[in-house]
């Protein structure tokens, strides 16, 4: 029997919890041989970098893209920055972001019910409470919150289907950006929320980039999985860190892991040397 439209929508929006899924999936990178580019105010933090991750991304198999940018030594490096991704579960932020925009607007807070569905859709990755929150806002509004976050290459999941989003390291980074500085787009109170929140993830679901973050550091992290029929589990990962002479951000996205621990380990490791050059950097 043919999926109504709804329970369909709910089926295939259950993606952080890895279902498989055979729906059609982007086309993968270009055969081009990309190279890690970074550039740094501290002398040598950028080779260094460059070196480090170029270490760490050799010999892991799949498609992978990174971004890091840390304010404080204005240190940016992109790794396959343009690259498209089905995001799974990292959307999450995009939705909390766009709820918070949009009541902004009018001045108002969060109602309970909606500080509620927002809790459970970070720190637990529920997505019942996502599917709640997207339907709620509609493709209008998350439109007008990407095009106001100048996030022009992520692309929103139709009917529903929120983890079909497409997003890239590009616009990841721009997110991480709105919520760690005072900006127009976001008020100081939801950058604080946002924030908050992705500080109290459950434990189960802290890997990715906070791996090998420095105990002084904090740390806030929103992570997405999924398997699907073609490329294999996407896995990703996207962190602001704070502490120690550094204010940064690193968004890890994957896809083509044979297994969701295989794309975990991926990440870490870039995140791992990362995370150890930024500190090793402070003056």
């Amino acid at each position: 029997m043919t999926l109504g439209r709804s329970r369909r929508a709910r089926h295939l929006a259950a993606l952080g919890a890895g279902v498989l899924i055979s729906v059609a999936a982007a086309a993968p990178a270009s055969a081009t041989t990309p190279t890690v580019s970074c550039t740094s105010a501290r002398a040598g933090l950028a080779t260094k970098l460059k070196n480090d991750i170029t270490t760490a991304l050799a010999n892991r198999k799949g498609t992978i893209s990174v971004g890091l940018y840390d304010r404080s030594t204005k240190t940016t490096c992109t790794f396959r920055p343009a690259t498209a991704y089905d995001s799974a579960s990292v959307v999450k932020v995009t939705v909390l972001a766009t709820l918070l925009w949009d009541a902004q607007k009018t001045g108002r807070s969060l109602t309970s019910d909606e500080n509620s569905l927002a809790k459970a859709m970070i720190t637990q990755s529920d997505n019942a409470a996502t599917s709640k929150l997207w339907k709620q806002l509609g493709l209008t509004k998350i439109k007008g919150f990407l095009a106001a976050a100048n996030m022009t290459r992520t692309t929103p999941g139709a009917d529903g289907y929120w983890g079909l989003t497409q997003i890239n390291v590009t616009d990841e980074q721009r997110l991480l950006k709105l919520i760690t500085a005072h900006n127009t787009v976001l008020t100081d109170g939801s950058r604080t929320y946002i924030r908050k929140l992705m500080s109290q993830v459950v434990s189960s679901q802290r890997w990715g980039t906070p791996y090998g973050a420095p105990s002084t550091v904090s740390v806030h992290v929103k992570n997405g999985w999924l398997e699907r029929a073609t490329y294999g589990w996407r896995v990703h990962s996207v962190g602001t860190f704070k502490g120690g002479g550094h204010d940064y951000m690193i968004t890890v996205l994957t896809r083509g892991n044979s297994t969701m621990s295989y794309g975990i380990s991926t990440i870490q490791g870039v995140a791992k040397v990362i995370h150890r050059d930024l500190a090793a950097s402070t003056a």
